[in-house]
């Protein structure tokens, strides 16, 4: 079945499409309410506006920020956004999902030192504030490409990803090397304290590794089965994390509520519910979090970008026919995130899936937080495309159109062909040729030509 793909030109058009399709969009009309300064953890932000972890896949080689990176957060910081939440960076080599993903250590800890005060005196130089920033401390589990080709280290086997490319037991992750690998997340903690970032996150979305134990209903031993042990890696984590910090630094993760697969291989699902959502165990976890942590900021998302990018991306054009609207994935992620915070409203929330409306993302953006779905609003492909989205917005009101994401896919592209990722369209005279090198067989061959968005 074909979808409407996004051709909206007001507010009215999207809300009556969205009817037609069952999506109920929180859409709001009172923008300033993104401009209203929040506090997070005694620290309080000019606005409600984040920017997600968008992966570049640019590093050096020994893990430190490159060129690209450095020209990517430094134009993040001049955007007005009062948060920066800075992309997966591994905990360890074997975990790295490419050759160039960030990774902190000792040896690089001051090139990471340099990017954080580069991001700080730049806003604060621009904006009048410095922005919160939050590393992202993963380990890429079954996406591990740490020397370019696959290395996948994963909890159990899963025939929904592996029905055409079976894994070699080999990849299968032991107990002990769980529990080894649980230190890490303490170590990388410890190290972002010391570069200046203001909290970390320990990653567990997306199905990379701690999202994966999450969903390990058929592991054996301590790390699967039930509750308790699909939970005890994340736990051991943030614990590891929190005792490797000061109290000045905010302990948070962005983390799946729902994987969009069915029991016994997806998380936010029951034995009953399919490959709907059943938020009772991500609710139980989260309120685990809250009163065993003090974790009062979390970053909530759905899906697996790599298996189907739908459900946490909707888009117009994707790697496989789309089985819904894309109305209906961005609506799935409001109800998910809205649902979470009603149960659980003491943690402040950051909500996802903004990106695909475009110039009316801020309409959603502010109806989730008119309608007490999220507290802060985060846009992911939205600034790769459009940097100064959020000065923009607070400035003017309003998104220009012609700078906004168009939900390609073609950053994601770049990512799976091995590349550095960036917008090809809005940032072609950086990504257009990196984007015809490296995905188009035939470099005239551009479904999208820069003239006509």
């Amino acid at each position: 079945m074909e979808y409407r793909k996004f051709n909206y030109t007001t507010l009215a058009d999207l809300k009556q499409e969205a009817e037609k399709n069952g999506a109920h969009l929180p859409l709001s009309e009172d923008l300033s309410l993104l401009s209203k300064p929040i506090e997070i953890e005694n620290r309080i932000l000019p606005n409600r506006l984040a920017i997600q972890p968008m992966e570049g896949c640019d590093g050096t080689p020994d893990g430190a920020p490159g060129e690209l990176t450095l020209r990517r957060y430094h134009r993040f910081a001049e955007s007005g956004a009062a948060l920066i939440w800075e992309e997966a960076t591994a905990v360890l080599h074997e975990g790295r999902a490419n050759p160039r993903q960030l990774m902190l250590t000792e040896k690089n800890l001051d090139s990471f030192k340099a990017m954080v005060e580069d991001i700080k005196e730049t806003s604060l130089r621009k904006n009048g504030f410095s922005p919160l920033l939050i590393l992202q401390a993963t380990h890429s589990g079954r996406y591990s490409k740490p020397e370019g080709k696959p290395a996948a280290i994963f909890a159990y086997h899963n025939p929904i990803f592996e029905k055409d490319t079976p894994l070699d037991d080999k990849g299968l992750i032991s107990d002990d090397h769980l529990k080894e690998l649980e230190e890490c997340y303490g170590k990388t903690a410890h190290l972002a304290e010391k570069a200046g970032f203001d909290g970390v996150d320990v990653k567990a979305c997306h199905r990379y590794l701690i999202s994966e134990t999450l969903s390990a209903f058929t592991r054996p031993g301590p790390y699967g089965g039930s509750f308790e042990n699909r939970t005890r890696f994340f736990r051991n984590a943030l614990s590891a994390a929190k005792a490797a910090m000061s109290s000045k630094m905010i302990l948070t993760s962005r983390m799946n509520l729902y994987d969009g697969f069915a029991y016994p291989y997806g998380w936010g699902v029951s034995e009953s519910s399919g490959a709907a959502p059943d938020l009772r165990e991500p609710i139980a976890l989260i309120q685990l979090l809250r009163d065993t942590y003090g974790i009062r900021l979390l970053d909530y998302t759905i899906g697996n970008p790599y298996f189907n990018p739908h459900v946490n991306r909707p888009c117009d054009i994707g790697p496989y026919a789309l089985p819904e609207s894309p109305l209906v994935g961005v609506a799935r992620m409001c109800a998910c995130i809205g649902e979470v915070k009603a149960a659980v409203p003491e943690i402040q929330v950051i909500s996802s899936g903004n990106s695909y409306l475009r110039q009316f993302s801020p309409n959603l953006a502010a109806g989730m937080l008119e309608n007490g779905m999220a507290d802060m609003v985060g846009f992911g492909r939205m600034a790769f495309a459009y940097p100064s989205f959020a000065s923009d917005l607070l400035q003017n009101g309003a998104l220009d159109p012609k700078k906004c994401c168009i939900t390609c896919s073609k950053c994601t592209q770049l990512m799976r062909a091995g590349s550095t990722a960036g917008c090809v369209i809005r940032d072609a005279e950086v990504y257009m040729p990196i984007y015809k090198r490296d995905v188009l067989e035939n470099p005239e061959d551009i479904i999208h030509k820069v003239s006509s968005m």
